[in-house]
């Protein structure tokens, strides 16, 4: 069910009723993908964002932040970029990310079923 929720959530980027957000944290990551396949895959949704979160002091401070409540640095810079770019909602799979979701004050956090169900009542 997860993985036709993910593919819906595409659908809704695709069809421009979900905003993407972008950042350079998206962009180192896949530079270290070793699929050079799905790397290029990945490097197609940049296109499709509305925004392009660059690093500043403001994203490293609340990274260090969120890193200090217990999330891992990578994940703390991804959620920080979505913080910086004001944004309703961060949509992960990741548990550790969930988990801890209550302590993160400054934005929403959610799985693609959450957000599916709360996007759905939305209209």
């Amino acid at each position: 069910m997860e993985t036709d929720v993910k593919l819906f959530i595409q659908a809704l980027i695709k069809e421009g009723k979900i905003r993407l957000v972008w950042s350079y944290t998206l962009d180192f990551e896949n530079s270290q993908n070793p699929f050079e396949e799905k790397m290029l895959r990945i490097h197609k949704w940049r296109r499709m964002a509305i925004e392009d979160v660059e690093e500043n002091s403001t994203i490293i401070a609340t990274a260090k932040q969120l890193h200090d409540l217990g999330i891992r640095k990578m994940d703390a810079l991804h959620i920080a970029c979505a913080i910086q770019a004001i944004r309703d909602c961060f949509i992960t799979t990741d548990k550790g990310i969930l988990k801890k979701a209550k302590s993160i004050k400054q934005i929403q956090i959610c799985d693609p079923i959450d957000f599916i169900q709360r996007f759905d009542h939305a209209d």
